[in-house]
């Protein structure tokens, strides 16, 4: 007799710059929709969808947080419990690119995470529409290798390689959550053994 897995439900978390399009990379993976009425972020927003990954069902809820210094306050209450960070940047914006770094460390900080130097992010550069880039993608590639991340770029406007960094993230955030489930449930072994028989040695 089968029986069916449950559902794994993973939270993987978008942060950046305000403005580099993390709303838009997000809407455009789970709507496959864009606009371009650029609303700021206020807090987070949060969307979800599901996915089949090696067999197991996936549900993504996929946290878009501002990219404003006013709401990092909310860090420790939407970090922890990730189970995979994508740094995005903008292609055409090298002040992006160079904030990625504070916003990995401020992560790695708020969200506390069990393993630090083992916890999977997936940096996106985002619209490479655009003629005025910046930031090369070797120049990306080479800081990803630096600090053991994945590197993947594209355009949320025109539908580019949206969907290959949320596989990657869902894939990786996969691994790190049956990795830690089986280390908080799976190593433990109970064992009975019956009181050893003894003899009332008392003279009273």
């Amino acid at each position: 007799m089968s029986f069916a897995k449950d559902p794994v439900t993973l939270k993987i978390i978008l942060i950046g710059d305000s403005g580099v399009g993390k709303s838009s990379v997000m809407s455009r993976y789970v709507n496959h929709s864009f606009t371009n009425m650029y609303r700021a972020t206020i807090g987070t927003d949060f969307l979800s969808k599901t996915v089949t990954i090696d067999k197991d069902t996936i549900t993504l809820q996929i946290w878009d947080t501002a990219g404003t210094e006013r709401f990092q306050s909310l860090g420790p209450l939407l970090y922890r419990g990730a189970h995979c960070c994508m740094l995005v940047f903008d292609v055409t914006s090298k002040a992006s690119f160079s904030a990625l770094d504070v916003w990995r460390k401020e992560f790695l900080f708020q969200a506390e995470p069990q393993d630090p130097d083992d916890f999977p992010f997936i940096v996106v550069g985002n619209k490479t529409d655009l003629s005025d880039r910046e930031v090369s993608r070797g120049k990306a590639l080479q800081w990803c290798e630096e600090i053991g991340a994945e590197y993947f770029e594209g355009s949320a406007k025109e539908d580019l390689d949206i969907e290959k960094p949320f596989l990657r993230a869902a894939l990786s955030g996969l691994r790190q959550y049956k990795k830690h489930t089986l280390e908080n449930t799976g190593h433990f072994q109970i064992t009975c053994k019956q009181p050893r028989e003894t003899r009332n040695t008392c003279e009273c």
